[in-house]
């Protein structure tokens, strides 16, 4: 951790320089992405099986280097996923995301001074991006002010039949975290008074909250999906569209190409620093 006027730096970066000598890649060719643009995994993967015992190791490694690494979320959940059988196209994506902490070692998660303390969120889902049970993952990131402090990147235990149903399942979980955020913030005597703003980028899953009507589309939806009504009833959240260029939950859905991934990293308020 490193203070300064402006704001509270956390970093990890001894523990990835120590990662990257564990996996033997300290002195790795770095990378600008931790995944490619377009890749598709499964368990169905190509190449020989690989060490699972190793490749287990390293991915645990990884998941404590998120604590701090948002941008490392979506990478490290999609190899998760092949832990049990791991082959070479999977160890190939686990490289890379290795060789780009090598590239990023030096940035920092920064969190800013600021009398802003309005919760807001921004959320998104990658419908049927799990190619193997075509289940969709859950992203959602919180701010507080112009800081991201907590964020979320899991596979749905069911099939969405639509990108609205996936995305309203989002939107219910995310309300959820919201409610569990409200009450924790009020502890600390930071008070919400203001609706918690949710940033969601799918017009059909706001239109099918705010109608009462149980209407063929949402038939299906489990009931305990929708208690998104309820606090949007009382007015403590509020789910508003927001256009794709700007919603920074596609960090967490899909690989990104290089300019976009930066662009988004930026604005989850990781900044670089020169060691």
């Amino acid at each position: 951790m490193d203070q300064s006027t402006i704001g509270i730096f956390l970093s990890q970066k001894r523990y990835a320089e120590e990662l990257l000598k564990k996996a033997k890649m300290f002195k790795c060719n770095p990378v600008s992405t931790p995944m490619e643009p377009g890749i598709k995994l499964s368990k169905t993967g190509e190449g020989d099986k690989v060490d699972a015992s190793k490749y287990r190791s390293l991915i645990g490694s990884l998941r404590y280097l998120t604590n701090t690494r948002p941008d490392l979320m979506l990478s490290v959940g999609i190899t998760s996923r092949f832990m049990e059988e791991p082959r070479y196209s999977h160890w190939k994506a686990l490289k890379r995301i290795l060789r780009y902490v090598k590239g990023s070692i030096s940035f920092r998660l920064m969190f800013t001074k600021s009398d802003n303390y309005r919760l807001t969120g921004y959320l998104d889902s990658d419908w049927c991006g799990d190619m193997d049970d075509q289940k969709s993952t859950t992203v959602y990131v919180f701010f507080m002010g112009n800081t991201s402090f907590t964020w979320l990147s899991k596979k749905q235990p069911i099939v969405a039949l639509s990108t609205c149903e996936a995305e309203y399942v989002v939107a219910s979980w995310s309300v959820r975290h919201v409610v569990w955020l409200r009450n924790l913030l009020s502890k600390l005597e930071i008070m919400q008074g203001e609706k918690v703003l949710i940033r969601v980028d799918n017009k059909s899953a706001i239109e099918l909250d705010k109608n009462p009507v149980n209407h063929e589309r949402s038939k299906h939806i489990d009931v305990h999906f929708h208690f998104i009504k309820e606090k949007v009833k009382e007015r403590s959240v509020e789910l508003e569209h927001v256009g794709s260029k700007e919603q920074i939950a596609d960090i967490f859905t899909k690989p990104l190409p290089t300019t976009s991934f930066q662009e988004f990293r930026k604005l989850l308020e990781m900044r670089e620093k020169k060691f």
